[in-house]
């Protein structure tokens, strides 16, 4: 009986978050600079960290394979062609395709994520954070890792 609610929990979770990405990839993905502090960071619209997973490949999101890793950390998708923001260099913004559908915005190559406990914009306590077997750094205009 725990393990049938333990499975149905774990839908219910996927399911909200298939659900947040579909309205969230109705407009264009906006990434914007914000001063920090461990440094001045990539940051979606609304200001919050984006993050990237060091277990990724080059224009390759390996959290999509790990479970529970999408509810935790939202994959930053776009419905349109993203937009730079001043500062952020929009030679270094792409995207990749998941699933067939949906388009996870890159930069430098590297996919970009939203972490689900940031409670205000540009918090910095989860830059590197460990989990799900990597890490989840921040990046600069430059697209480095800010650890």
């Amino acid at each position: 009986m725990k393990r049938i609610l333990i499975l149905v929990a774990t839908a219910a979770v996927a399911a909200a978050g298939s659900a947040g990405l579909a309205q969230a990839a109705v407009s264009s993905a906006k990434l914007q600079l914000r001063k920090t502090s461990v440094g001045t960071i990539l940051v979606d619209a609304r200001g919050f960290t984006l993050y990237v997973f060091t277990r990724d490949g080059r224009v390759k999101n390996s959290c999509a394979t790990v479970s529970g890793c999408r509810a935790i950390w939202p994959f930053v998708t776009t419905g349109g062609k993203p937009v730079a923001g001043p500062g952020v260099k929009s030679s270094l913004i792409g995207t990749i395709t998941l699933n067939g559908r949906t388009r996870q915005v890159t930069y430098a190559g590297r996919p970009l994520y939203t972490y689900s406990g940031d409670s205000v914009p540009g918090e910095a306590d989860y830059i590197n954070a460990t989990q799900f077997g990597g890490h989840w750094p921040a990046l600069n205009a430059a697209g480095q890792a800010v650890k």
